[in-house]
């Protein structure tokens, strides 16, 4: 399995997730640069994503929504803050109504960064969430995010590998 650590710190309201790729940086990278193949990885396999808008740039958006097991959708965005390719891209992260792409009254809201760096012919990545507050955080753990961002992580390798 590629996740090796999940480190979940509620007094510094963050999820650290490692993971160990067996591709290089660039190929990691261009899975997170193109919708159709990030699609295919992102979100745990019962809740598969769908990306109706992805520009990989400072200043992009990313519009998604998972569909689950009973075929309802769960919207969310990102607002890219940064990105360096092929080594990491920072965005916020928000639940979204999946119609309009409003962000979701009462939500969370996270700030990640995603990073990949060169590992024993492979692929280091470090996929870092910062919530608002520890209560935010918590509400997000209750929803099964751990669980879920590692599920849908590990499924990379057999991707890539494909």
């Amino acid at each position: 399995m590629p996740v090796t650590d999940v480190t979940t710190d509620i007094d510094a309201r963050t999820i650290t997730i490692t993971a160990e790729f067996a591709a290089p940086v660039e190929r990691v990278w261009e899975l997170y640069a193109d919708p159709r193949q990030l699609e295919q990885v992102f979100g745990p396999p019962t809740y598969p994503a769908t990306f109706v808008e992805h520009e990989l740039t400072a200043g992009g958006t990313s519009k998604y929504y998972m569909t689950g097991p009973e075929g309802e959708k769960f919207g969310g965005m990102w607002d890219l803050t940064a990105v360096d390719q092929p080594r990491s891209f920072s965005f916020e992260d928000r639940f979204a109504d999946a119609q309009t792409w409003q962000a979701a009254d009462g939500m969370p809201v996270s700030r990640n960064t995603y990073a990949f760096e060169p590992s024993d012919g492979g692929t280091r990545a470090t996929f870092t969430s910062v919530y608002e507050s520890s209560d935010a955080l918590q509400q997000v753990l209750d929803m099964g995010m751990e669980e879920g961002a590692t599920e849908s992580i590990n499924q990379i390798d057999a991707f890539l590998a494909a």
